[in-house]
């Protein structure tokens, strides 16, 4: 059966066929006056996330960001411990609080686990540094210097720099593919896997309901620990960045990278209806190679990312079309797909596709494809109001890992939920961005984008034909459409989509009958078999 056909409704699960919200905790609703988003004040603004009626945006599950205990040199991707709470975002009580209100609205919790590397704080990490014969030592990468003292290899870290950090007291060099402060684990230890493995079972064992795997195609590297080749194209490498210049053929997806993953998945599969979705890069091929070939035996789901590196020149319908397909295709029989727009590492879509109106009409039109395209779709916090990045002053950066000008904090500013921003009594941690862009008054706006994505998202769980339905491109229609149906026994429906500034006529197939207008980004037009489409406008038809 071709991996885009139709799937049984009898196999309803809440991770394929439900929509996922991530939060960054930092940034969405303080609840004491800090200015540092925490738990409970996502607990106060769970029922805007689902109270289970159209009034709220409808969501099914949340993915936090990191919020484990960490020095935050990279905001909590350097986990001091992973069995706890960061006291900025509350304690275990309200961890377990968050979860059982959440589960009363049909929320499910997704947490993000870090299992690259640890922070240099971790009590791992403190006992392997203390002496080479620490039973702990070899939980980390460790190796001797070159011949001149130099690194054992040329790594690069993404960061910058050299991956190998020296340490003065056991002359040796350490790994660390992130930040110094980020030491890489030594996954193939098994007392390090076990270890990884309970963490797993501790934080379900606790009612969470599946996890974001960070940089999940580096947690093993070569064992030999050989020299990355060089890019051969240095033009875009120079342009790309300084990790760019190599070929990640030795430090990245390792070949038996996937018996670990396999492994991951048989902790998971020990308790019911949870999930892993990975952050793995690449072609599509390896991108569902972690999927675990034909037995679907490992990750869920492997983040598909194309979408979120098109800014405004490559946003064009051929180009997404075939990243569509292109997923499609590579996906092993059964195997699930997801569309990401936007996260806490990438500008915000409605910056990165134009900006200003020209922004927010192609975020419109990418909101209604993601929300009818086949398979999961996530929603970073604040692309449902159209937020866009936000100039933070020099003085009030506090992103500690910045490859270029004002690094990540543009699109992790707090979430705006009135004209006065209303995310905190106190200072916030990053300037608001414009404020006129807030819940309270999109709420009362039905042209609104969080309208849009009200109607969508709630339109999207009674459709057996965007929850279920196969996806095909329909042939044949003008340069700078994108068109498909979506069809799943007698619910059937058509997707229009313009990724130009002009206006274009589309004549759709009399096989394809257009009996409703049920959704567009722009007016609502007549019924027509001939249509013409607004300049970045999408449109959903019902077909007879």
């Amino acid at each position: 059966m071709p991996n885009h056909q139709s799937q049984d409704p009898k196999h309803h699960l809440w991770w394929k066929h439900g929509i996922i919200y991530q939060i960054y905790p930092r940034s969405f609703q303080d609840s004491n006056g800090d200015g540092i988003g925490d738990l409970q004040g996502v607990i106060d603004r769970l029922d805007y996330l689902n109270d289970g009626t159209p009034n709220s945006l409808g969501i099914d599950a949340i993915w936090f960001s990191p919020t484990f205990p960490s020095p935050m040199a990279d905001f909590g991707y350097d986990v001091s411990d992973y069995e706890g709470v960061h006291p900025d975002f509350g304690d275990m009580a309200v961890m377990d609080k968050l979860i059982t209100e959440a589960h009363k609205r049909g929320i499910r919790i997704i947490l993000d686990f870090v299992p690259n590397h640890s922070s240099n704080q971790h009590p791992w990490f403190i006992e392997s540094r203390s002496s080479r014969d620490n039973p702990k030592r070899d939980w980390y990468i460790w190796r001797d210097p070159g011949p001149a003292g130099e690194p054992p290899n040329n790594w690069i870290a993404v960061f910058g720099g050299s991956a190998w950090e020296w340490d003065q007291k056991t002359q040796q060099y350490y790994l660390h593919l992130f930040l110094k402060e980020q030491p890489d684990l030594n996954w193939r230890n098994q007392q390090v896997e076990h270890a990884m493995h309970d963490v797993l079972r501790f934080w379900m064992n606790r009612g969470v309901d599946g996890f974001r795997i960070d940089v999940m195609d580096r947690i093993v590297k070569d064992p030999e620990m050989r020299d990355n080749p060089p890019q051969p194209d240095r033009r875009w490498a120079e342009l790309a960045g300084q990790m760019a210049l190599q070929r990640h053929t030795q430090d990245q997806d390792w070949p038996d990278i996937i018996d670990y993953v396999r492994r991951i998945r048989t902790v998971v599969d020990e308790f019911p209806e949870r999930m892993t979705v990975g952050e793995v890069f690449g072609t599509p091929s390896n991108i569902v190679r972690y999927y675990g070939g034909e037995k679907l035996d490992g990750l869920h789901m492997g983040f598909n990312f194309p979408l979120v590196r098109l800014y405004m020149n490559r946003w064009t319908a051929e180009r997404v079309r075939r990243y569509v397909d292109a997923f499609e295709e590579a996906l092993p029989p059964g195997g699930w797909p997801n569309w990401v727009l936007g996260n806490h590492d990438v500008d915000r879509v409605a910056s990165r596709l134009g900006g200003g109106e020209l922004g927010q009409a192609r975020a419109r039109m990418a909101a209604l494809m993601l929300l009818t395209l086949r398979g999961t779709p996530f929603i970073y916090y604040g692309e449902e109001l159209g937020m866009a990045n936000v100039p933070v002053p020099d003085d009030q950066l506090q992103d500690p890992a910045r490859l270029y000008g004002p690094g990540r904090d543009p699109e992790r500013t707090p979430m705006q939920w009135t004209r006065d921003g209303d995310f905190t009594t106190g200072t916030p941690w990053l300037p608001y961005g414009d404020l006129s862009l807030n819940v309270e008054d999109a709420a009362r706006d039905p042209m609104s984008m969080l309208s849009l994505y009200k109607r969508l998202i709630w339109f999207r769980r009674g459709s057996d034909a965007l929850v279920h339905g196969a996806y095909a491109p329909v042939e044949g229609t003008p340069p700078g459409t994108f068109v498909y149906t979506r069809i799943h026994n007698d619910d059937r429906l058509l997707v229009a989509l313009n990724f130009t500034t002009d206006p274009i006529t589309i004549d759709i197939p009399a096989s394809l009958k257009l009996t409703e207008l049920l959704e567009s980004t722009h007016v609502d037009p007549p019924v027509a078999q001939q249509i013409t489409l607004h300049p970045n406008e999408g449109r959903l038809y019902r077909l007879a």
